[in-house]
């Protein structure tokens, strides 16, 4: 079973919830104490436990027509152990969404809430936002997104203007790269019978929509001023891997699957500057978004 949780759990992006969550918390706080720790925990292993093994088990009819899946872009489980994941990714979540709400003011409350929301119905009948095109995009931002605002609740703050600025550049990033990724499913979802926002726009509009997003979220980025300016560059190795597929027809859709298989080296790349970034920001600044 522990084998199945982790098989699903997709580890190599397992950093990209857990970041969001402690940086801001930790900007906002400045100390390591054990809100901090249990949440980025639980936004390491438990959260995407739960995100993408109820994803593998209620996608497992279209994903197993999918030659993407079966390995680091999403395991293939038997049925048979489709109840076990499901539970277990549910006993995984409890103890640290308990600790939390302990640990966290009312505010944060109504934000874990609709964290977890967003992971059950992105994929999870009957609500199967993925299946309702830009929603699909829009919920999948969400995940990757409330961890960071959670993380700034949890502090007992609220967002101001730069941090605000920030969420919102981070959630066109995560809308662009969801769209970017629906791109190479467009044939098996159609033949599937599954709507997403590429099979709705099309091939080519979608890449062009996510190379929008992304443009907009690095200007986002240089109305922050330093450091944030600087993380506005950050945009262009997205823009540089995606743009080559502003013209790929639905039917050659798939071959965008060779640009997102470069997103897991950049998501490490820009996530080791941003972490630059930050520590030269918290180093320099005495409260750094509490007032921003």
């Amino acid at each position: 079973m522990i084998a199945d949780l982790v098989s699903v759990s997709r580890p190599l992006s397992w950093i990209n919830t857990a970041f969001p969550f402690a940086a801001a918390y930790l900007l906002m706080t400045g100390s390591v104490d054990a809100a901090l720790v249990i949440g980025a925990v639980f936004f390491l292993i438990p959260y995407n436990v739960a995100m993408y093994g109820i994803n593998d088990v209620f996608d497992y009819a279209s994903d197993v027509a999918n030659p993407r899946k079966g390995g680091v872009e999403g395991a293939l489980l038997d049925p048979a152990r489709h109840r076990s994941v499901l539970v277990g990714a549910a006993l995984a979540c409890l103890p640290f969404v308990v600790a939390l709400v302990v640990l966290g003011p009312p505010l944060s409350w109504p934000v874990l809430a609709a964290s977890l929301f967003a992971v059950v119905a992105y994929s999870a009948p009957p609500f199967r936002f993925k299946e309702i095109p830009v929603l699909d995009s829009i919920t999948s931002s969400v995940h990757f997104c409330s961890p960071a605002l959670y993380g700034i609740v949890l502090a007992g703050e609220l967002p101001g203007l730069r941090s605000g600025t920030i969420l919102l550049a981070f959630f066109l990033w995560g809308m662009a790269s969801h769209a970017f990724g629906a791109v190479q499913d467009v044939v098996p979802d159609r033949e599937g019978g599954i709507a997403s926002i590429a099979t709705v726009l099309g091939a080519a509009r979608t890449v062009r929509l996510a190379l929008a997003l992304w443009t907009v979220a690095g200007l986002l980025m240089l109305t922050t001023g330093s450091p944030g300016a600087w993380a506005s560059l950050l945009a262009i190795p997205y823009l540089l891997a995606a743009g080559p597929f502003a013209r790929v027809s639905d039917d050659d859709s798939g071959r965008a699957n060779r640009g997102w298989r470069h997103f897991l080296w950049i998501n490490y790349l820009c996530g080791f500057l941003v972490t630059m970034l930050l520590i030269w920001y918290a180093a320099t600044t005495a409260s750094p978004w509490r007032t921003s």
